[in-house]
């Protein structure tokens, strides 16, 4: 099995969302509060669904029970369990997201029965003045942090920056972070969907009740000692060449400017590679065929493809696991 694979969105309606992800698409309204589009996911409820090809209508898992080590890499089939572990998403935030953090593995599994939430952002299209919050700004002990969430000063407690085009930020488990409103990024994450919301700015869902937060729950995933400025790299794509954005043991992420064509050796990865173009239009071209992506879509090719050839001039962020 060596067809490119291509999907469509999964669209979340929050309080927190807005309008650009289907602008950004070149799509029609979605709806006034769309904050997430899932391109690729396997979770259960919420599995993507292959929108094209001699495999159009079957959801990423049940085209992975079929196609496993071909989709995946043996390898990586082996180590998961057949269970695809990743998920990516567009998200815009017309509204300041919760501040929030997600367990590691090991305590995902213990509570979950889950994996962790390591993730990385890829800042496309932020907004004037757009900013975020990752990790502290200095050191707080579990009394003073259970204080500050109650008596809402934790804000000021968090490293807060502002986004440009192509930043990267590299939020490993256990980071205390938030996107703020008038962000437009790229998430790449490990497939969880586990959050402990730790406070919301006092907002109400649409029954009018306060938002369930997950203080206590929040104590024993946080890396209290996480109060280093955060490194954030501005990794531009540019024609002809691939840079890295995030390279960690849940996924490698780069980016590839593309003017013309240019091909990919995927021969030695044994993993598959999942592909967001990011600005442009490209064609994607293997030895199964060819697939075309705009702006804002989302293929997955096979860990079975040995050679990938995309044409066009954009840019697309690739992904896989080393």
């Amino acid at each position: 099995m060596n067809e490119i694979l291509k999907f469509e969105p999964i669209f979340k309606s929050v309080i927190w969302g807005g309008r650009r992800i289907a602008e950004f698409k070149g799509m029609p309204p979605q709806g006034d509060h769309i904050g997430e589009s899932w391109e690729l996911s396997p979770m259960p409820g919420h599995e993507s669904v292959i929108s094209q090809g001699s495999l159009k209508g079957e959801t990423l898992p049940a085209a992975i029970a079929a196609h496993g080590a071909d989709i995946m890499g043996e390898r990586l089939y082996n180590r998961f369990g057949g269970k695809f572990p990743l998920l990516v998403k567009l998200i815009d935030s017309a509204d300041d997201l919760s501040v929030q953090v997600h367990p590691d593995d090991a305590l995902g599994a213990k509570r979950h029965n889950s994996l962790g939430k390591t993730e990385m952002w890829y800042s496309v299209a932020p907004a004037e003045g757009a900013y975020l919050y990752a990790g502290f700004s200095r050191k707080l002990d579990v009394a003073e942090y259970r204080r500050q969430v109650a008596e809402n000063e934790i804000i000021p407690s968090l490293r807060k920056y502002f986004t440009k085009p192509a930043d990267v930020f590299f939020l490993p488990a256990g980071r205390v972070h938030s996107i703020g409103r008038g962000n437009f990024v790229l998430e790449i994450q490990e497939a969880s969907d586990i959050t402990y919301r730790i406070y919301d700015y006092d907002r109400r869902d649409a029954e009018g009740n306060p938002r369930q937060l997950h203080v206590e729950e929040s104590v024993d995933a946080i890396d209290f000692d996480d109060t280093a400025d955060v490194p954030v790299p501005n990794v531009r794509p540019e024609a002809g060449r691939t840079s890295m954005l995030a390279d960690c043991a849940y996924f490698t992420t780069e980016v590839s400017g593309i003017d013309g064509c240019t091909v990919f050796d995927l021969s030695n990865r044994d993993s598959f590679t999942i592909l967001v173009v990011t600005e442009g239009e490209l064609e994607l071209r293997s030895e199964g065929g060819s697939v075309g992506l705009r702006q804002g879509e989302t293929a997955l090719v096979p860990a079975s493809v040995a050679r990938l050839e995309i044409c066009g001039k954009g840019a697309v962020v690739s992904t896989y696991i080393k």
